[in-house]
């Protein structure tokens, strides 16, 4: 349980960073490559016993192609994030991408046959709730032009197959004595797709990097590697289902995320989103209950 809580607050950080990219103005896909490659580092120094012959061996690991192809979805996804905010507006990227745990949840129900009771039912279907009540920051709901509609349905893809991999590639191929390195490599990749994104944009538009891109993308760096570190091993956690493991996590995310916009960004929260909030917890205790 240690494991999911610190998986919590490694992603909950990350909203907090987040948060202060856009009030320094920093570069949001310029800190991204750097972040990747922090976090590409903390996974060999976290691997132990790195060598070069470690680095070369890597191509012939079973996960290794299905890591490359994780890290480069990051990327994707986030840029599908972009132009869903620009069409939509943040509330309905927030939705998208949050409401898609349902991917990864249905995936492990139906491929590692886990077991569905009423009560369990009842638990994800409050959370998907909680999420969507909790995210959607205007009385009246989400509007998005329906031309426009492929956006948001695509980071919802994205984001749930990104988990459902995550899942299927940690259970099926990744040994416990290389989690890090599986970490790393996928970051790498992410970092590479990111450059690569960062050159075509530098032919249509004239950028650089800053200084406080630089620093963003370290303070970053840090809390996203353990995030996907420590969810890997949560993942992994005796008696608990990972369909709870999803949904516990991506609904205390949130949660969490919520109460510290609040704190400390002094963010606006209407009378949905607290209703949002109270079944978020009664969908966790309901949840972790059933185990």
């Amino acid at each position: 349980m240690i494991a999911l809580l610190l998986s919590i607050l490694s992603s909950s950080a990350i909203y907090i960073v987040f948060k202060l990219f856009g009030k320094y103005k920093i570069t949001t896909l310029n800190a991204l490559i750097v972040n990747y490659f922090i976090a590409f580092i903390l996974g060999l120094i976290f691997q132990g016993n790195f060598s070069l012959e470690t680095l070369l061996e890597v191509t012939s690991k079973n996960w290794f192609l299905g890591s490359m192809a994780l890290g480069a979805m990051f990327i994707l996804v986030f840029s599908l994030m972009v132009i869903t905010t620009q069409k939509g507006g943040m509330s309905v990227v927030s939705v998208a991408s949050k409401m898609s745990v349902a991917i990864p949840v249905v995936f492990v129900i139906i491929y590692y046959d886990e077991s569905l009771g009423l009560l369990k039912i009842i638990g994800i279907v409050m959370a998907l709730i909680s999420v969507y009540l909790v995210s959607v920051r205007k009385r009246d709901g989400l509007s998005i032009d329906m031309k426009y509609f492929i956006f948001p349905l695509m980071v919802f893809l994205g984001s749930g197959i990104i988990e459902s991999s995550i899942k299927f590639l940690e259970n099926t191929y990744v040994p416990n004595d290389e989690v890090s390195l599986f970490s790393a490599n996928t970051f790498f990749f992410a970092c590479v797709t990111g450059i690569l994104f960062f050159g075509i944009r530098r032919l249509q538009v004239k950028t650089s990097f800053r200084s406080k891109d630089v620093l963003g993308g370290v303070l970053l760096g840090i809390p996203n590697y353990f995030s996907i570190y420590f969810f890997i091993l949560a993942l992994r956690i005796d008696g608990l289902d990972s369909s709870s493991i999803f949904i516990i996590n991506n609904v205390s995310i949130v949660l969490l995320s919520t109460l510290l916009g609040i704190a400390f960004f002094k963010e606006r929260v209407i009378i949905k989103n607290w209703i949002g909030i109270a079944i978020a917890i009664l969908s966790i205790i309901l949840i972790t209950y059933t185990q």
